[in-house]
């Protein structure tokens, strides 16, 4: 591949902010990658809840196929300042939001489709969305509701070249406090639904404390506190907090159980007054790793000089819902790091090796 024009392009894609907030910028995001990718395909197009996703595979295809393989890619990003959308380049470092998760993967994996989708022997289909960061529900989860299937998916996030074939489950949830308002002055007369929501909050972190190091265990962030109050001589009355909850396939609390149940398991933390609700609830994404096409994507890592290792992340991503369908999903991108954070930066000297490496899992597929 030619680096230098691709890193033209990646650049241009860098530099749409394309958060959940700004729909036209999801939009432009998506565009920029599908005239990448060019003419010649069919270009099946998706949209729910104003999240736009596609869905290429070449023309004449009869109709959308039961593909052997879809390569996955999102091209929304989290927030960041404004500085972040001006991509840079030091040394073998190309910063901007986006570049690591997972921008520069997902245009890696258009420029392989597009030199390899009518030259293979089976059907592969790229596929775009735009939500992944804010759950994958109206992208990647859309469209296998509308029938899209796979034998075996690529999800391009970040990995080194290595081969993510587990993460963890996601619960996400939100705990609701009721009081009585009263004067500040005389608060015997009220009950303080912000403080039975704190002393929630710590009886669950007394049992899930936050980890001094990574550890394969179930961790639970406190996103949000809130309060409706907005007077300082008043007991608030109502509070909330949103809570971000990882586990691993052997935390039992959590893995296998329904929504209710989550709900009834966390209710146990709470104070009287407090009640937990589920807005999602995903188990744990597993691959097979001896399945025959994990085992070839670890063979075209290593014929570029990297491991192939097998690796599990505490992140989910939108393999979860195809291993909910019974499809193995793995997560294989290129190298970077400061994920979500101010020094975002993918790894150039990883995209080349990278694209090498899905071309020969492809075609030796």
């Amino acid at each position: 591949m030619d680096v230098e024009a691709f890193l033209q392009v990646a650049e241009e894609l860098i530099a749409v902010p394309s958060t959940a907030d700004r729909p036209r910028e999801l939009e432009r995001a998506l565009e920029l990658v599908l005239e990448f990718v060019g003419p010649g395909f069919t270009v099946e197009r998706f949209e729910r809840a104003g999240k736009p996703s596609a869905l290429v595979y070449p023309e004449g295809a009869g109709g959308r196929p039961d593909f052997r393989v879809i390569l996955n890619g999102h091209v929304d990003v989290v927030p960041a300042l404004p500085e972040q959308f001006r991509p840079r380049r030091e040394g073998d470092r190309l910063y901007g939001r986006g570049a690591q998760d997972m921008k520069v993967s997902a245009l890696v994996e258009a420029q392989v489709f597009r030199e390899l989708a009518t030259m293979v022997p089976y059907a592969l289909g790229l596929q775009v969305v735009t939500d992944e960061e804010v759950g994958g529900r109206n992208g990647t989860l859309h469209q296998i509701e509308q029938g899209v299937t796979a034998g075996f998916v690529v999800i391009g996030e970040f990995s080194g070249l290595r081969v993510v074939n587990e993460s963890k489950g996601i619960v996400v949830a939100r705990l609701h406090a009721v009081g009585r308002a009263a004067h500040s002055a005389y608060q015997w007369s009220g009950d303080n639904a912000l403080l039975k929501l704190q002393r929630s909050v710590d009886n669950l972190l007394a049992k899930y404390p936050v980890p001094e190091a990574e550890q394969w265990r179930t961790t639970v962030n406190v996103a949000r506190i809130h309060t409706p109050n907005q007077a300082f001589n008043q007991v608030p009355a109502l509070a909330e907090a949103w809570l971000d909850i990882r586990f691993p396939p052997e935390d039992t609390d959590f893995n296998g159980r329904s929504a209710e149940e989550i709900a009834g398991y966390l209710a146990d933390f709470c104070e009287p007054g407090v009640t937990p609700s589920i807005d999602s609830a995903d188990p744990p994404h597993h691959a097979d790793p001896a399945s025959a096409e994990l085992l070839a994507l670890q063979r075209a890592a290593r014929d570029q000089g990297y491991s192939g290792d097998l690796l599990r992340k505490h992140g989910a991503a939108d393999g979860r819902f195809y291993y909910q369908h019974g499809v193995d999903a793995v997560i294989f991108g290129v190298g970077g790091d400061g994920l979500h954070g101010p020094s975002e930066y993918a790894d150039i000297s990883t995209i080349a090796p990278y694209h090498r490496a899905l071309t020969r899992f492809l075609r030796e597929l």
